[in-house]
């Protein structure tokens, strides 16, 4: 009997609140993987998962902050 492996969440998980708007912002990794994934959650629960993977799991934070930058946190509250 096979277990599932552990969800690692990532230290750099966080909330980020910009133009009155919060989203959670998830970063994790299976515990037998070494890519990061990255999942956005907004106050209405919808979740938004990256396609890419990312080497560490501060390039996944930075791949957040850059969207926001670039499209505004808007686009996460669809």
């Amino acid at each position: 009997m096979s277990t599932e492996p552990e969800l690692i969440q990532g230290p750099l998980s966080q909330a980020i609140t910009r133009d009155g708007h919060t989203l959670r912002v998830d970063i994790y990794r299976l515990e037998d993987e070494t890519d990061w994934l990255l999942e956005v959650v907004n106050e209405d629960g919808t979740s938004q998962v990256w396609d890419d993977r990312f080497a560490t799991d501060q390039a996944a934070l930075d791949a957040v902050y850059e969207a926001i930058d670039e499209e505004g946190v808007a686009a996460f509250l669809d």
